[in-house]
């Protein structure tokens, strides 16, 4: 199994159902919920060791996902109000090194992500199927519709989510 992709590398669904859309929305607010439960066995030390050899601790992880979605809210924002908007992109690896990753405790974190979450939903649940055609740009991803830009909101926490797990797997309690 690939630690760093331990779900594998995002592929989306071109044409998704309305209920393959309705179950992306509907694990939204159950993401805070996963990695609440997930890193309860954890001590509070153990939220700073990597991973995996050169990658990111537990606590990062959780921040980053957090700052992820943030930007990923805003994007789908701007994505419903503007014409193909060319969203900006941030430097990840960078953010994660940042005192805010290290000193802010990760309860913070969950909390916005519940709170974001929530919100998230409740927008997307009231969009009309037409709606998740509408684009944005990256300058990674190129131009990509808001139903590919939901699967990859979902995948990517699943994917750190499944990390986390890997890490606490290898732990010997």
């Amino acid at each position: 199994m690939n630690i760093r992709f331990p779900i594998g590398q995002f592929e989306a669904i071109t044409n998704l159902s309305s209920g393959e859309r309705e179950n992306l929305i509907n694990q939204i607010p159950e993401i805070s919920k996963t990695i609440r439960n997930t890193i309860q066995v954890l001590e509070p030390t153990q939220l700073h060791i990597p991973y995996r050899q050169d990658g990111w601790t537990v606590q990062q992880i959780v921040h980053h996902i957090a700052d992820n979605d943030l930007n990923a809210y805003l994007r789908f924002k701007r994505a419903l109000t503007e014409d193909e908007p060319m969203s900006s992109s941030y430097r990840e690896d960078l953010w994660a090194e940042l005192s805010d990753y290290r000193e802010v405790p990760i309860e913070n974190s969950l909390v916005l992500l519940e709170t974001l979450h929530a919100r998230f939903a409740i927008l997307l649940r009231c969009l009309q199927p037409d709606d998740y055609q509408r684009t944005l740009r990256t300058q990674v991803l190129d131009k990509i519709t808001l139903d590919i830009a939901l699967q990859r909101f979902v995948w990517h926490s699943q994917h750190h989510i499944s990390q986390i797990k890997l890490f606490i797997d290898d732990l010997v309690f």
